[in-house]
């Protein structure tokens, strides 16, 4: 049941706030397009390649999950060297994304933590903005993150920030598989 949405305006969501829930909002927006026979691609910024919500994702015929770095470090634990690399990485992963974009057809692209990947320079915030501005006509493009810049919040037409009243974390508990990632 493939559906094509080029006659319909593709918009830009942004999930962003410190709160927990961004990357469950994404993938529950792939999901939803995928139940409707829409292709979706999804690509997670600092992340291995093991967390739960990918594993169920590639198991869905119509969603792409494109493989990322095997071990990912917390930017704050990284050496310059490997912010440099992680930043090379990123750029280069979002330049195939675009080549992505314009050899097949996707009805929505989830950056999975591209804006916090932009906030510890490990993505270009200008490499960001220019997809953003030049995504596929139809295209809907989902960017999540803590803090989105002025340029950013500008380009999005829809922005729901996620804010943490109480979390777990703060008394210390670490993130818990299944629940968290």
């Amino acid at each position: 049941m493939k559906k094509d949405i080029t006659d319909r305006p593709g918009l830009i969501h942004i999930y962003c706030g410190d709160g927990k829930g961004k990357t469950t909002a994404a993938v529950g927006q792939l999901v939803r397009a995928a139940g409707r026979g829409y292709q979706g691609l999804f690509f997670q910024f600092l992340k291995d390649n093991t967390s739960g919500e990918r594993k169920i994702l590639s198991a869905v015929c119509n969603i792409q999950c494109l493989k990322g770095s095997d071990q990912v470090k917390f930017s704050f634990q990284m050496t310059e060297e490997e912010k440099r690399e992680s930043r090379r990485k990123n750029e280069e992963t979002l330049v195939q994304i675009e080549g992505m974009t314009s050899s097949a057809h996707y009805d929505m692209i989830a950056l999975d933590e591209a804006i916090y990947a932009v906030q510890a320079g490990l993505l270009g915030e200008d490499k960001l903005i220019s997809f953003m501005k030049t995504k596929p006509a139809g295209t809907e493009l989902i960017i999540t993150g803590n803090a989105p810049t002025k340029k950013m919040l500008e380009l999005a037409d829809y922005v729901t920030e996620f804010k943490k009243v109480k979390h777990p974390f703060d008394k210390g508990q670490a993130a818990r598989e299944g629940i968290e990632y």
